[in-house]
């Protein structure tokens, strides 16, 4: 399984465009299976980079959306594929009991603010809830569940090839109190065991403090988790746009500090893994 980050966020307050080194765009990572199937995790800005690499190569691509928060829908509308005539692509996101996945995403995708609407791309496009038990997609085996985060949300768990990744990019795991408890803990199920843990880590410490409520995760907060699920390797995503390099290298060492096994870094546009 590879895993390419194209939108980390933040990292905005570098001295300038060439010194950014971890962010810039919002949420979307791509994950591809040995077998050449597409799972891309979220929507954000980043999604345009991802849309590049997959022009024209015809193969199904599986969007699939945490929430619906601005941040993580942006880039719907600059992703190729949806443009290609034919192209097979599908977006999963969290149900809702007020209005299906269409008539929410159709909010940003139409006039005014987007000038193309749903119905006038030109690829295949299906939309699906996800669902409320594990299920395949092409090569992977996906599961989702709700966690804390501000409206309805998911994390996934994805697997193939004989590993295992969780993404919590909007996460607020100790907002339910101390994580000591896993059947208590938001998120500790799709974590679990994982070889690769991409997590929120927005906030310090001290900004978490004032912040209780807010939807996102301190490092320390990730870092716990991280440990009470057993995954081998944090990746602190979604770092605040306030936040220079220098700063996330700092939080970076804050989370290794508090962790008891396993590794730490920050999610960075561009690297790209194999698991």
């Amino acid at each position: 399984m590879r895993v390419t980050i194209w939108g980390s966020r933040g990292s905005l307050a570098a001295a300038g465009p060439d010194t950014i080194r971890y962010g810039g765009n919002t949420a979307c990572v791509q994950v591809d299976s040995f077998d050449g199937s597409i799972l891309i995790l979220d929507a954000g800005t980043g999604m345009r980079h991802a849309g590049l690499r997959l022009a024209g190569d015809r193969r199904p691509v599986h969007v699939l959306l945490t929430h619906l928060h601005m941040d993580h829908i942006q880039g719907l509308g600059f992703f190729r594929p949806l443009f290609e005539p034919g192209r097979e692509v599908h977006i999963w996101g969290p149900p809702s009991t007020t209005r299906d996945l269409r008539a929410r995403l159709t909010r940003y995708l139409s006039p005014p603010l987007f000038p193309v609407r749903l119905r006038d791309l030109a690829s295949k496009l299906e939309l699906h809830d996800v669902r409320p038990e594990p299920w395949g997609i092409e090569g992977f085996r996906v599961a989702a569940a709700g966690v804390v985060h501000p409206g309805p949300t998911v994390g996934y768990r994805v697997e193939a090839d004989g590993s295992a990744l969780a993404y919590l990019p909007d996460h607020e795991p100790r907002l339910g109190g101390e994580l000591r408890e896993p059947d208590w803990t938001s998120g500790f199920a799709l974590a679990r065991d994982v070889d690769l843990l991409l997590h929120d880590g927005q906030y310090s410490d001290a900004e978490y403090a004032a912040r209780v409520g807010w939807g996102h995760s301190s490092v320390t907060h990730a870092a716990r988790l991280a440990d009470l699920a057993g995954a081998r390797e944090l990746m602190l995503i979604h770092h605040d746009p306030d936040h220079a390099d220098g700063t996330v290298d700092e939080l970076v060492g804050v989370a290794a500090a508090a962790r008891q096994s396993g590794t730490v870094r920050a999610a960075s546009e561009g690297l790209a893994l194999q698991l």
